[in-house]
């Protein structure tokens, strides 16, 4: 005898439900597994991980028991995510036949450049801005010993070290802190770009940069940065012209 399979208003059927589900919690899982290497507590990743996947609000019951969190557990992934930014506080959809006001629901933000970005600026703030202040202060009382002790050639190897690796760390923090800031719609038009753009392209034009002297580079760079649009537009549309007759 044939079982007649029950529909919802999408056209899915309990069956086909579970097979997603089944997916969403395991790709929660291994979600969580790798947070520990972002420096994200691993129920942080599941529960972001299977909102993303769900892409609807859900309430932290509804989670908690997806997952096979505690209720303690569940609270604390959920409130710790929308501290980081990639979740969201919602008025819980109306049920049919509930009476007073909607509770609260949890949803990912579905801006995945956005979130993204939040992601970047709490890491930012928790260990690159430290870590840059405790190379500083090293790097001062490294520099005073040097200079208490100017006979003292280690000292003054370890000071030398100290700020060269300091200039090093500062690089990576500026160029990681300018993600966050940037708008997550020009964070992805740039990547679609760049992504459009073949790996040898890059890396031609990368090794014709570093065979031209940094002023040249750093004049073009802030011109090209102070045009409007149109100018910038028109500007381009010249440079491409002169660089076609330059390279025949």
């Amino acid at each position: 005898m044939a079982v007649e399979l029950q529909t919802n208003a999408t056209g899915s059927t309990p069956a086909s439900r579970q097979r997603a589900e089944v997916i969403r919690v395991a790709f929660a899982d291994a979600w969580g597994s790798m947070g520990a290497s972002w420096g994200v507590a691993p129920a942080i990743a599941r529960v972001h991980a299977y909102l993303m996947s769900r892409a609807a609000p859900l309430t932290e019951r509804e989670v908690r028991e997806a997952l096979g969190l505690s209720h303690r557990a569940a609270s604390l992934a959920l409130d710790a995510a929308v501290g980081w930014g990639v979740v969201e506080k919602v008025p819980e959809p109306r049920r049919v036949g509930r009476r007073g006001p909607a509770g609260t629901a949890y949803v990912a933000v579905g801006d995945h450049f956005r979130w993204f970005s939040r992601v970047i600026a709490h890491r930012k703030a928790l260990e690159g801005d430290p870590i840059v202040a405790v190379l500083e202060t090293t790097l001062r009382d490294a520099d005073e010993a040097a200079r208490a002790h100017p006979d003292d050639p280690e000292l003054g190897t370890l000071r030398d070290w100290l700020g060269t690796f300091l200039g090093f760390v500062r690089l990576f923090d500026r160029a990681i802190g300018l993600v966050p800031i940037v708008e997550p719609s020009e964070l992805e038009r740039i990547l679609g770009l760049l992504a459009k753009v073949p790996d040898d392209t890059l890396l031609r034009l990368i090794r014709l940069l570093g065979e031209l002297p940094d002023e040249d580079v750093l004049s073009l760079v802030n011109g090209l940065s102070r045009l409007s649009p149109a100018r910038a537009r028109r500007a381009t549309k010249l440079m491409s012209g002169v660089v076609r007759t330059v390279g025949r």
